[in-house]
């Protein structure tokens, strides 16, 4: 009956939200929420070390390094452009339940306020916000399930928006093995009072990911399938320059095979992280965003669009992190985050 339920939502989530290039609302839910997640590339589903940052992208990663992890994460985008996380994790032991509670918030910056004239009438600013409670348990040796619950709160200029969005996550792995599989999908949810007169869906995002730690270099991978909701998601730009033979017959560019392919690499983010020294305290991260590169890349310009990378450093219990995702020639997000396990100073009292 749980299998026939969980195929059912799934199915009607893709559905009614199987679109990503349609109008969405809440779009900074799907920015990275630690610098960690931007070096990688935007997403990490499905490795589990405590890091309760990760639990807004996979509540199912949870578990008990987690217990009392706070973190604080910043990300300064273009033109003013500032969103942050604050993440902290709690252990009830009792009912075998590992919980989170975290505030995800972006700040558009200010806008001048203009008539039809051009007259300038001052500024105004718009932000939003997501409180996201969640949850995981494991329900046997092997697998893991979890689950968040999101209220999002939106100001932009005199408009107002409340929402809600979920995420449900699962973990497998061996107790024997470095390897884990996961499976979540995304912001499952819409506005219930919506800015205008139209009411706007919650960015869905359904992901499939697996992890595997080297048994002989201290090097961990990740491969994950992202916006399964929908398969074609390459964008054929009607409005591109259409080449002519001799006769006047288009020139196809690349055949449906190489768009084929294409599209099935926008699928895929590939990153690694390099786990340097005794107690791990060093990390060097990487990481590749196909569908990023295409989207964001110009011909005639080279760049780094879609390519990710940044480090980790552990200073007397405290995670200092660095992250730097290159979207556009235009520039790059740069993501800061501390983060430390209060146990450290709870076992001191």
């Amino acid at each position: 009956m749980r299998l026939k339920l969980f195929i059912f939502l799934l199915f009607f989530a893709h559905s009614v939200f199987s679109q990503i290039g349609g109008r969405y609302t809440y779009e900074f839910l799907g920015n990275p929420q630690s610098a960690r997640l931007t070096a990688l590339g935007g997403s990490l589903i499905a490795v589990t070390d405590g890091d309760v940052t990760l639990a807004a992208s996979n509540p199912a990663l949870l578990d008990s390094n987690s217990n009392n992890y706070l973190s604080f994460n910043h990300s300064f985008a273009f033109a003013d452009v500032n969103h942050g996380y604050i993440g902290f994790g709690k252990s009830i032991n009792k009912w075998g339940i590992h919980t989170h509670v975290g505030v995800n918030y972006i700040s558009y910056g200010d806008f001048v306020a203009s008539d039809i004239y051009g007259n300038d009438n001052g500024t105004f600013s718009g932000n939003e916000t997501a409180i996201i409670l969640g949850a995981s348990k494991q329900v046997n040796e092997r697998i893991t399930l979890g689950a968040n619950l999101k209220g999002i709160f939106g100001t932009l200029e005199s408009y107002n928006s409340f929402g809600i969005a979920a995420d449900f996550g699962l973990l497998y792995e061996r107790p024997d093995s470095d390897f884990k599989i996961a499976f979540v999908a995304k912001n499952i949810g819409m506005e219930l009072d919506a800015y205008g007169n139209e009411t706007g869906q919650a960015p869905l995002d359904i992901q499939i990911g697996i992890s595997q730690r080297l048994e002989h270099l201290p090097f961990r991978f990740s491969i994950i399938m992202h916006q399964l909701q929908k398969w074609g998601v390459r964008y054929d730009d009607p409005d591109a320059a259409v080449e002519s033979d001799l006769f006047g017959e288009e020139i196809n560019q690349s055949s449906a095979f190489q768009n084929g392919v294409d599209n099935f690499f926008r699928h895929f983010i590939f990153n690694g992280e390099f786990l340097l020294g005794r107690t791990e305290g060093f990390k060097l991260r990487v990481g590749y965003n196909h569908l990023r590169r295409m989207e964001l890349s110009l011909d005639n310009f080279r760049s780094l669009a879609g390519f990710s990378g940044g480090f980790g450093i552990r200073i007397k219990g405290f995670n200092i992190d660095y992250g730097i995702g290159y979207h556009h020639i235009a520039g790059a997000t740069n993501h800061i985050s501390v983060s430390t396990n209060l146990n450290r100073f709870l076992d001191k009292f």
